[in-house]
């Protein structure tokens, strides 16, 4: 057994022990081993570790793209000569060399997808050192492409685990269940048998989520590769976005009736099919797909997350609504689909091809590679339900003559034949790359209605277009950026600017003009694009469904010049996961546990002349909710699907000067009542022009301190409508939160009706903390807290 800090899985015949903690990181990009280790600068890290959680999103251009080792001694106190040893890399970004006791063992390419290293023949009894080079360079022959609008983390960014188990011993186990029905179902599993004896022999399991087992079987006469069937089971649970049913395979290799090894799969009975022209349809029964997309990354973190944080995206998601996930664009970590699985999201999966055009052999030869790995990987896993070939795959190339579309669909036409012969049972897709669209199974076009182009009241025209021009038309990606905490009370539509019957982006996008471009980045206009949107797709009988790009804000080289440096920020939450109030327009829409929720929560200070009404929006799943304003009913209304906006749930209202009290009250049909409450202040005298900006401060329960600054004018009211960039900088005493890319997390940052905020931690509640905030039309104001 490993001596060391760790949490071990045993079965039958084997161990599984995760590994993460007591590592260590040098920051050189050396490729001497000897070297490496005689450099006294190693660093005390646990994994996951990424040496780009920070510098990706601070302010400062460019990002670390070189290499870095980990180390870690692993202390074996006994070797058994008849089992094997293996390391298990849940993900290592994105080249990677791997050493055991000065020996190479192996390495991978890729950054996205698990491998195996056998280390048998390296260790010995005691301590044994292991090295691992990551590399993240720019590598034009490794995919995704560097020109991809995200960034590639370097490091172990995942889970690694030391596994053991006997020579002769299973692996490889695939499970597919194919002529599933409503009445019964059969199941089909193939395995290796590694080493195999004579004398050994195979039992089969199959066990309800109860522990209760359904079916078993033992074979014997077995040779290396297995075929195990089960066939005609009765009274199957069938696995549905609402009732996500796990069934749990096992498979025993005895010899003499003894258990010498174990390995198990959970599994889910479903059948889905895409109609001709039609809806999607899972076990059956139509299903409009409500989807999102998720980029692998958080705040402080990078892709260096915990299986709690992965865990917790895919939960809100879940919260949300949603049944179906795009993973863009790249697998993710293990823990994400065992979520998807238990949770019930649909899974389209994607071969890292995005940008980039046709590569070289190697490229080649690599990307192919890829496919597999995922394919083998990811197989088992009952939310799967589309294998995606790659994103924008043509747009600019890495390599000469890398667009010819010619050669790309030969490419294309090879790994879509793979995938198929990989995986029988699932189909294959692909994102914006039209000259394929007859290639693959599944095709997306690109429709960005009211953002990169149009008007977002062009969307039916453009599915009504597509619907009838592709027979299996899934629309992936559509949404817009939105800075937390800025609204204004006539958002920016492009009405009379734009060409509003327009849905398709031009290539080059900066060439058109959009509300990407002339937009003013509200809450406010991004919940009506999202409450059109939904409008739409939730009542067309014949519509697949969609995805909305993308659940979270994440981190990208190519947007230096956002709110927030670096951050793509069309998230439905934050990068540390608050949602903004596009989250409440989905879960309205989607959700079946009953809420209710006013616009906006981070809209507490307004402004408008005596007398003038104002809207005010409530995002609710409830049947009808009532409004009150200062203890005053405003009246009841009905939820109205195709009613816009916010499904009818409107109320035109008169604010007092000073303090205002909202209360929604949503009843259910079952007579239950939800409760959303909001206090704003509203005055009725327009802030002048902004003319400084001072520094105010809270405590935070982590015994932080938040600390906002408000610009003003020169009666001292906050001006509303000032949006221009704040720079902070702790001067002393402490350390600011200025690189996790978040509303409270950049030291740059546009202001949000005259507000922006960072957080601080105190070094010293002994010695002053001072804090400064500056931008180009206001020196230096400061703060000191004693």
């Amino acid at each position: 057994m490993v001596s060391c800090n760790a949490t071990t899985e045993k079965k039958q015949g084997r161990s599984k022990t995760n590994i993460n903690k007591e590592w260590q990181y040098l920051e050189n990009n050396t490729n001497s081993t000897a070297q490496a280790l005689a450099l006294a600068s190693w660093q005390d890290i646990n994994l996951p570790h990424t040496w780009n959680a920070l510098d990706a999103t601070d302010v400062t251009p460019g990002y670390r793209r070189s290499a870095g080792w980990y180390k870690k001694e692993l202390n074996i106190p006994t070797v058994a000569s008849n089992q094997i040893y293996q390391l298990y890399f849940e993900g290592v970004n994105i080249t990677s060399e791997v050493y055991v006791n000065g020996k190479n063992v192996g390495g991978h390419i890729g950054g996205y997808i698990g491998f195996n290293i056998d280390i048998t023949d390296a260790i010995s009894q005691g301590n044994n050192t292991i090295l691992v080079r990551v590399d993240n360079g720019n590598n034009p022959e490794v995919i995704p492409s560097q020109k991809s609008d995200f960034f590639i983390f370097g490091g172990i960014t995942r889970d690694v685990w030391l596994e053991t188990f006997p020579k002769e011993h299973l692996s490889n186990l695939k499970v597919s269940t194919p002529n599933v029905t409503n009445n019964n179902a059969n199941l089909l599993a193939t395995l290796t048998i590694n080493n195999l004896s004579d004398n050994s022999t195979i039992k089969a399991i199959l066990i309800d989520k109860n522990g209760t087992e359904i079916q078993s079987q033992k074979l014997e006469n077995i040779n290396s590769n297995l075929e195990i069937s089960f066939n005609d089971l009765k009274d199957i649970k069938l696995w549905d976005t609402d009732n996500p049913y796990l069934y749990t395979l096992k498979v025993q290799l005895l010899q003499n009736d003894t258990t010498i090894d174990e390995i198990s799969e959970s599994i889910g009975f479903r059948w889905f099919e895409f109609k001709d022209y039609g809806a999607f349809y899972l076990n059956g029964k139509r299903l409009l797909l409500r989807g999102t997309h998720r980029h692998e990354e958080h705040a402080g973190v990078g892709a260096a997350m915990s299986n709690a944080q992965h865990r917790a995206d895919m939960e809100l998601i879940k919260d949300m609504g949603a049944n179906f996930v795009r993973l863009a664009h790249y697998p993710q970590d293990p823990e994400v689909y065992k979520a998807c699985n238990e949770l019930g999201l649909l899974v389209w999966d994607e071969l890292p091809w995005c940008r980039g055009g046709l590569g070289n052999e190697t490229w080649k030869k690599n990307t192919k590679t890829m496919l597999k790995e995922i394919i083998h990987q990811n197989y088992n896993h009952p939310s799967i339900i589309l294998w995606s070939l790659g994103n924008e795959i043509y747009w600019l190339p890495d390599f000469e003559n890398g667009d010819d579309r010619a050669a790309i669909n030969t490419y294309l036409k090879e790994l879509n034949d793979y995938a198929h012969e990989l995986d029988p049972s699932r189909k294959t897709a692909i994102r914006k790359y039209y000259e394929g669209a007859d290639i693959v199974d599944v095709f997306s076009p690109s429709i960005w209605s009211g953002w990169y182009s149009g008007s977002y009241k062009s969307y039916q025209k453009a599915i009504d277009t597509y619907k009838k021009e592709y027979p299996h038309f899934l629309h992936t990606e559509y949404g817009g950026s939105s800075h937390l905490g800025r609204h204004t009370e006539n958002p920016i539509t492009g009405e009379g600017k734009i060409q509003a019957d327009g849905w398709e982006e031009a290539i080059v996008q900066t060439d058109v003009a959009n509300i990407a471009q002339i937009g003013d980045w509200s809450e406010n206009y991004i919940v009506d694009l999202f409450d059109w949107h939904l409008r739409i797709s939730e009542n067309d009988s014949t519509f697949v469904g969609n995805a909305q790009w993308a659940f979270k804000d994440f981190g990208t080289p190519l947007r230096p010049e956002n709110a927030i440096p670096y951050m793509n920020q069309k998230g439905l939450v934050d990068r540390a996961g608050n949602p903004k109030d596009a989250f409440y327009v989905f879960k309205s829409y989607w959700s079946k546990a009953p809420f209710t929720y006013i616009e906006s929560h981070t809209w507490t200070e307004r402004q408008g002349p005596k007398g003038l009404s104002r809207s005010v929006s409530v995002y609710s799943n409830c049947p009808e909710v009532e409004l009150f304003l200062n203890g005053k009913s405003l009246g009841v209304k009905k939820r109205d699907i195709k009613a816009f906006p916010a499904a009818g749930l409107n109320w035109d209202l008169n604010f007092k000067e000073g303090e205002n009290k909202l209360l929604a009250i949503g009843k259910t049909k079952e007579g239950k009542t939800v409760e959303d409450a909001l206090t704003l202040n509203y005055r009725f005298t327009k802030n002048g022009k902004a003319k400084g900006l001072k520094l105010e401060y809270t405590k935070l329960e982590n015994g932080n301190y938040l600390i906002t600054a408000i610009a003003h004018d020169s009666e001292g009211l906050r001006c509303l409508d000032y949006e221009s960039r704040v720079y902070f900088q702790c001067l002393s005493g402490g350390e600011a939160y200025k690189s996790l890319g978040t509303p409270t997390g950049s030291e740059s940052i546009e202001m949000a009706n005259g507000k922006a905020s960072i957080e601080v931690k105190r070094h010293n509640s002994e010695a002053p903390l001072e804090v400064m905030v500056l931008n180009q039309n206001f020196k230096g104001t400061y703060l000191t807290i004693e």
